[in-house]
């Protein structure tokens, strides 16, 4: 197989494992209504179950651009296939609090693996760097989108464990085509991303640690915005909505970042990265703040508002490690930013059950716009730190 063909068909599965990777991690958090209804139990205590599931995926995270780098990115891709299917039939098998948690807390371990390995594949075999990496977060973002609207019609018309079973055989379809079309890694792009030469900084340690406060806090930012979503808007837009048309309004809002993350991959391949990333980061307070404050379509309006620039800085946060990163630590550095983001951020699951229960929803989103303005300040110490003058080349002695 021709390098070219191999890039094509590595591209359009590691789209397709972004997808899954979004939707099935979202299931449950829109399944929890109807598993509520039939087991008694309470929004809180179920949605406590899938603690050590977001604590994995970020947790796991970390040794998987080194496990990549031995045993070959192609494989432990296809270990996501499979490991997302079988975790999936293993939660619609589950009939108690422990089955869930630890059903939950294997299809977290699988989940680990997209990010660090995909997000390196898509780098190396990109042609441009922005625009791929939006195509990319679009199939992320309609993964997030669609979890919500199709769990809710798969759980009202064929029971809860149908919207983990149909999932779940599909992605173990998905990873035996993967299996048989893709034969191996591939050849890296040298010392560019997607035809983009590295930048170099003049102050790395300091734009590292900056870099590193923006992506815990957007990891704070973005799972409680898309794990607690589908109950929001259950409590803010209207109780008596029925469960199809909830999970149908919380799609429709995920879909409000597509537009983005298009917008943002045209945008990073013609303007510089610290100015779209300070621009795109004062959008996250300013919609939490509007959503806290407020109930109907207001909160609807700030809703969308955010998911439109947490799906965009996703890309840029992307984007910023394939263009300053060299290619022989890419892996390990996709490793390390979604390891910050999730493993902390993973611990936001039982902070909404404990927020939700002493203020609502007001409270979990008013948090939320804290941590946005944590990423405002980071956006603005990345943007000053990068404008001092680039490092000068070495110069070989006279």
């Amino acid at each position: 197989m021709d390098a070219e063909t191999l890039s094509r068909r590595t591209l359009r599965f590691v789209n397709v494992a972004h997808g899954l990777d979004h939707f099935v991690l979202l299931i449950y958090p829109t399944a929890v209504l109807a598993i509520a209804t039939q087991t008694g139990l309470s929004y809180g205590e179920l949605i406590g179950l899938a603690t050590g599931a977001f604590v994995a995926f970020g947790l796991c995270s970390l040794p998987m651009g080194w496990l990549a780098d031995r045993f070959g990115r192609r494989n432990l891709l296809a270990v996501f296939f499979f490991g997302y299917g079988l975790s999936c039939l293993g939660v619609a098998s589950a009939a108690s609090p422990t089955g869930f948690a630890v059903w939950l807390c294997v299809l977290g371990l699988a989940s680990a693996i997209y990010h660090p390995v995909g997000s390196t594949m898509l780098v190396t075999h990109a042609r441009r760097l922005g625009r791929d990496l939006g195509v990319n977060g679009v199939w992320g973002n309609a993964g997030a989108a669609t979890a919500s609207g199709v769990t809710a019609l798969l759980a009202a018309g064929l029971g809860w464990q149908a919207a983990f079973i149909v999932p779940g055989l599909f992605c173990l379809a998905v990873g035996a085509a993967f299996l048989a079309m893709v034969p191996g890694d591939g050849e890296a792009g040298g010392g560019k991303a997607g035809g983009a030469p590295l930048i170099p900084v003049a102050r790395p340690r300091p734009l590292l640690v900056v870099f590193a406060f923006a992506i815990i806090a957007g990891g704070m930012t973005f799972n409680i915005t898309t794990i607690a979503l589908p109950k929001v808007v259950d409590e803010g837009v209207g109780a008596a909505l029925p469960l199809a048309l909830i999970g149908s309004v919380a799609t429709l809002v995920f879909a409000f970042g597509a537009l983005t993350q298009l917008a943002m991959g045209r945008l990073i391949d013609r303007y510089s990265l610290p100015t779209l990333f300070l621009a795109l980061s004062v959008l996250q307070p300013l919609g939490l703040g509007l959503a806290a404050a407020s109930t109907g379509l207001p909160l609807l309006a700030g809703l969308v508002l955010t998911m439109a620039a947490l799906y965009g800085q996703v890309v840029i946060n992307d984007a910023m490690v394939a263009r300053y990163v060299p290619a022989a630590y890419r892996a390990r550095a996709y490793s390390v930013r979604y390891f910050l983001g999730f493993t902390v951020s993973g611990f936001v699951v039982p902070m909404i059950a404990v927020l939700h229960d002493r203020g609502g929803f007001g409270l979990v989103l008013g948090i939320a716009a804290g941590f946005g303005a944590v990423i405002v300040a980071a956006a603005l110490g990345f943007f000053v730190l990068t404008r001092g003058p680039a490092p000068r080349p070495l110069v070989p002695a006279e």
